[in-house]
């Protein structure tokens, strides 16, 4: 997730220097991308009932927001304007602590509605019984 938000922010860093009028749409692009991935990513992790997703998830957010902010500063500095070292203040503060909420909120959204999303029979893994366990109530013939 700190890739993909690393990515998105530089791309739009990129994308503001040729259009400085016109970015409302790719701004609402990219954060629909972002949040819709974090959604999605969590939503399948509940419907797969993956034990302690939750925290997971909060660790993952803890994560994502600090080395998205590193992320962005070098992309900046390597592809758009050259950015120093005096940017990764504000990227390691308000620019992580955003990304981390990016992160955090729509994943325990998608939690939420994949641990509601219910699974039918087809998509239950049946356990395979072992050969020596035969069913109950039919006689072996020998």
């Amino acid at each position: 997730m700190a890739l993909l938000h690393g990515v998105a922010v530089t791309v739009l860093a990129k994308y503001e220097v040729f259009n400085p009028t016109d970015k409302t749409l790719v701004t609402s692009l990219a954060l629909a991308i972002l949040v819709g991935a974090a959604a999605g990513w969590g939503a399948v992790d509940a419907w797969q009932d993956k034990p302690e997703r939750g925290r997971n998830w909060f660790i993952a957010a803890l994560i994502a927001g600090p080395v998205s902010g590193v992320l962005y500063v070098i992309g900046r500095a390597v592809f758009v304007d050259q950015t120093g070292a005096s940017e990764l203040a504000g990227a390691l503060t308000g620019g992580a602590a955003f990304s981390a909420l990016l992160v955090l909120i729509p994943a325990g959204l998608g939690l939420f509605v994949g641990g509601r999303i219910t699974r039918t029979e087809d998509d239950d893994e049946e356990e395979p019984q072992p050969a020596s366990e035969k069913p109950a109530g039919k006689p072996s013939q020998a």
